[in-house]
């Protein structure tokens, strides 16, 4: 996974107004935590974050006043009716450290023919991977599965260097069978048409 650098500023002011000021301002506030280390406060460009989050825990290389920091997003707070980021809060990593984060679960092939369904029961998995080598994704193939059939998150491969740290024995995908529509009652029909 490919290091985004931005370019931070320490945050001063702080409450709603200051908020809204750095937003007008083309700028999100953000939090930096971690590593036992007091909270830093920043100001990111919005526009180069909103680009960087597009990647799922995408690994950011700050510089703040003249250091240089790593982190990961943790928490992206968006605005409910315009979807622009309102607030981020990031998370210290090292290279080389062990990180738990949730990856997405895509899914490749086609169900056993009959109409059933696929039903995501988890649509992520937490994995333990190193900070610099986080998986965007994983891919498992739900090829001739049929109804009743589920797929366990420990039967799904994960990419190298990466673990499960969550429950093994979760249902991540199950097959469910597809209900039939129950025909209406003649007499409720014949009722309809005289009315």
């Amino acid at each position: 996974m490919a290091e985004i650098k931005l370019a931070a500023q320490v945050r001063t002011e702080f409450g709603k107004g200051a908020a809204r000021r750095t937003r007008r301002a083309n700028l999100v506030p953000a939090v930096i935590y971690g590593h036992g280390a007091e909270s830093v406060h920043i100001n990111l460009p919005a526009h180069e974050l909103q680009l960087a989050l597009r990647t799922a825990n995408v690994l950011i290389g700050l510089e703040i006043d003249g250091k240089d920091a790593l982190v990961i997003p943790k928490a992206v707070q968006r605005n409910a009716i315009k979807g622009n980021i309102e607030h981020v809060d990031l998370l210290t990593v090292t290279r080389g450290e062990k990180v738990n984060v949730e990856i997405a679960v895509h899914v490749e092939g086609d169900l056993a023919p009959g109409g059933n369904l696929l039903e995501y029961v988890q649509n992520t998995l937490l994995v333990e991977a190193e900070a610099t080598h986080i998986p965007e994704s994983v891919t498992v193939s739900i090829a001739g599965l049929d109804a009743g059939d589920s797929i366990l998150a420990k039967d799904i491969p994960l990419p190298k260097g990466s673990v499960l740290a969550g429950d093994e024995d979760a249902i991540v995908l199950q097959i469910v069978a597809a209900q039939a529509e129950e025909p209406a009652a003649e007499g409720t029909e014949a009722a309809t048409t005289e009315a």
